[in-house]
């Protein structure tokens, strides 16, 4: 098709993100610096008690392009025990953990205990 409008994201959609370091699939992502000259969001693993991005698609290098899911109930690597309703934080390692004292990221809709996956209800 010609002249094409491709949106560089839509709400509720996945968004591709470049990596600027390596990050692991079902763990949280932050924006790590701002957009190159094309538009290209730039991300790595969220570090614990900040504002995620969204959660990694799958494993990926640093420098590899990967998806970020946005918005849904996706799972999440749980940091530790999780109680079905609870408030959910990033983390160590970009893990979901029990809301504490960080951002609220979103709501679990499944238990989940460390190192499993837990469903997250996206925020």
């Amino acid at each position: 098709m010609a002249n094409e409008c491709t949106p560089l994201f839509q709400p509720g959609k996945d968004v591709t993100v470049l990596l600027t370091g390596a990050v692991v699939g079902k763990t949280f992502v932050a924006i790590s610096a701002a957009p190159d000259t094309y538009g290209q969001l730039k991300g790595v693993t969220c570090t614990a008690a900040a504002r995620a991005f969204g959660v990694a698609a799958r494993d990926a290098a640093s420098g590899a392009r990967v998806l970020v899911r946005k918005k849904g109930i996706v799972p999440v690597t749980a940091g530790g025990t999780i109680a079905v309703g609870a408030e959910v934080e990033v983390g160590a390692s970009g893990k979901a953990v029990t809301l504490a004292s960080g951002k609220a990221v979103g709501q679990a809709v499944s238990a989940g205990t460390n190192n499993a996956d837990v469903l997250v209800d996206l925020y």
